[in-house]
């Protein structure tokens, strides 16, 4: 992946990113659990296993999080970060301990703001998978990104556009 940032006009449809991984376990589970989710199959493996779970199963808050996550510190670089105007978000399969996540994005939307032009409208479709490629989570969001900034004419008696020499 480059390390230089994204701007608006770098993006075309059909750009695909992939993140870095994420490994899930229990104590995670049950922290985010405690701390933002506290309902039974988040927390005690036993009342797990009589839900439609049939096990502890993560949040799908918790799923979500890890997902931006791995979007911000390894998915696409975009210039002013991953900056959202709304998203629709769908949990297809429970997360588990012992699941490796990671997310592939592809770009299916673009569009320039005409009020703004500093700026435009990404519409991304990511698909959060666990180790065995099972869709654990789709997410398709509308991002911000900026477009660069443009680069002022030099006019001055070095200028590089030859009207003063």
């Amino acid at each position: 992946m480059s390390h230089d940032p994204l701007y608006f006009d770098d993006l075309k449809i059909g750009d695909a990113f992939e993140t870095a991984t994420h490994a899930l376990d229990v104590d995670q589970i049950k922290g985010f659990a405690r701390q933002f989710d506290p309902q039974p199959f988040h927390l005690d493996d036993d009342a797990a296993r009589e839900t439609i779970f049939r096990g502890l199963a993560g949040s799908g808050w918790h799923t979500a999080a890890i997902t931006m996550r791995l979007l911000v510190t390894s998915g696409p670089r975009l210039a002013n970060g991953i900056l959202g105007a709304g998203a629709e978000i769908g949990w297809n399969a429970p997360t588990r301990p012992g699941d490796v996540l990671r997310v592939k994005s592809e770009v299916i939307g673009l569009t320039a703001s005409r009020s703004r032009q500093d700026r435009g409208a990404v519409v991304m479709r990511s698909s959060t998978l666990n180790q065995h490629g099972d869709v654990v989570q789709t997410m398709t969001a509308k991002l911000m990104v900026r477009r660069p900034a443009a680069i002022p004419l030099c006019r001055g008696p070095y200028g590089s556009d030859g009207l003063d020499q």
